[in-house]
């Protein structure tokens, strides 16, 4: 599990200077960079580095820091995009959906979106057979799904976590 920020975020924007961008971009790269590697790229002194480090983590500009693992070198190949929708759009069913997603292993990522659907899954299982118990035994059985359909991910053209350039 991702190491989140234990830190109470702030709803307050935060208005970050060049260098606060810079040591964003070394973090990006190397989430493992020590505050001496990073001050040594910026240009400042460890002191304000770890200072501005705090501030972002404190803020919520800085989430969690996560290892980024290959899904085929850990017997997930199969990567797939579900759209779901859902018959009841009230708070309480859109509630319950939302809770039922996090506690499914195979969905990574779950967006509320506009459009035909209510939802976008990224899920990724060991092969197809495990994909089809997951969607027959696990999302179907979610309450209050209207309507799912699986795009199968062919190759990855691009995937990055970078947002700070």
């Amino acid at each position: 599990m991702p190491r989140p920020i234990k830190k109470a975020e702030s709803t307050v924007s935060l208005s970050l200077d060049s260098k606060d961008i810079a040591i964003l971009k070394v973090l990006q790269q190397n989430a493992r960079a020590t505050v001496k590697e990073i001050a040594d790229q910026v240009h400042l002194s460890t002191t304000p580095v770890h200072e501005r480090i705090k501030r972002m983590e404190e803020s919520g500009v800085i989430k969690q820091y996560a290892t980024l693992v290959d899904h085929t070198k850990v017997k997930k190949g199969l990567m797939v995009i579900c759209y779901v929708s859902l018959k009841q759009h009230d708070k309480t069913a859109g509630g319950k959906f939302i809770k039922r997603m996090h506690e499914l292993n195979e969905v990574i990522e779950c967006y509320n979106i506009s459009g035909e659907f209510d939802f976008m899954l990224k899920v990724v299982a060991e092969s197809m057979d495990a994909y089809y118990d997951f969607h027959v035994n696990k999302l179907s059985q979610a309450e209050n799904i209207g309507h799912v359909q699986s795009v199968f991910v062919m190759g990855v053209i691009k995937q990055t976590h970078v947002l700070v350039h």
